[in-house]
């Protein structure tokens, strides 16, 4: 993915408090793990662990630790709304952002000028948009994005539905200006890790389809997260999303 605008010069620097050896030793113990249980459901489903992209969701997570967490190796940090990543993108520059919560459609333009990826595009509508914004911003990149998929058809979830988002595919790859590259899923609560297998099976075998009537619709596979990334993983998962297990709980409202 498209990484920042790069490393911040020496009197940008000092305007940020110093990296805390401490912090940054605490994320990379949680990195350490993640990592590890990422190569072993690798070995599980005889996957390469290469293959997997680690998604650091930093929602509420102060710019300080961030800039801890990318010294010690971790590049991309997803950020569930438009106005908090913009507000940290300026510390870790050389990072690559994702939007992995819900989009509004006027917050499109900024959405386009922080992220490198946007991970719910859930409408046509709002496609349309990106694509117009986006051939205006970067008319030479296509902008990179995923479609997200109510595989479970919850009222409480965004996305497209299973039954529409075949024609919606259609659309979205005439688009001159966006690069879709695959599809996205935010899984149901559950109790056990287990139980949440049967959506990544259905969105991993929606893609197939898709991409045998679309080859154009890129290949990648955006789902699981802290409680549950092993077994997406072990179901194709190319991207996890994982913020819990690398920053901590988050304090109570902070959502």
């Amino acid at each position: 993915m498209e990484a920042g605008p790069g490393p911040l010069t020496a009197s940008e620097e000092s305007t940020f408090e110093p990296i805390d050896p401490a912090e940054a030793a605490r994320i990379a113990a949680g990195l350490e793990v993640v990592q590890g249980r990422i190569e072993r459901a690798c070995a599980r489903s005889g996957r390469d662990a290469a293959g997997i992209q680690l998604i650091a969701v930093s929602k509420t997570i102060a710019a300080e630790r961030l800039r801890a967490a990318h010294s010690i190796g971790i590049a991309t940090f997803g950020e569930n709304r438009v106005q908090e990543a913009a507000d940290k993108v300026h510390a870790v520059p050389a990072a690559s952002w994702h939007l992995v919560g819900p989009l509004q459609s006027n917050k499109a333009r900024r959405a386009v000028e922080t992220f490198a990826c946007i991970q719910t595009v859930d409408s046509l509508g709002l496609a349309s948009r990106l694509d117009r914004i986006a051939g205006e911003i970067r008319p030479r990149t296509a902008f990179p994005v995923l479609l997200q998929v109510n595989v479970d058809e919850d009222p409480a979830k965004a996305g497209f539905e299973v039954g529409a988002i075949g024609a919606a595919v259609a659309a979205i790859l005439d688009l001159r200006n966006l690069e879709v590259r695959g599809l996205m899923t935010v899984g149901r609560l559950h109790r056990d890790a287990a139980d949440a297998r049967s959506t990544f099976v259905r969105l991993r075998r929606l893609s197939e389809d898709l991409r045998d009537a679309r080859p154009a619709l890129g290949p990648e596979l955006s789902m699981g997260m802290s409680d549950d990334f092993e077994v997406a993983v072990e179901e194709g998962a190319t991207m996890v999303r994982i913020g819990r297990l690398l920053f901590g709980a988050r304090s109570p409202g902070a959502g």
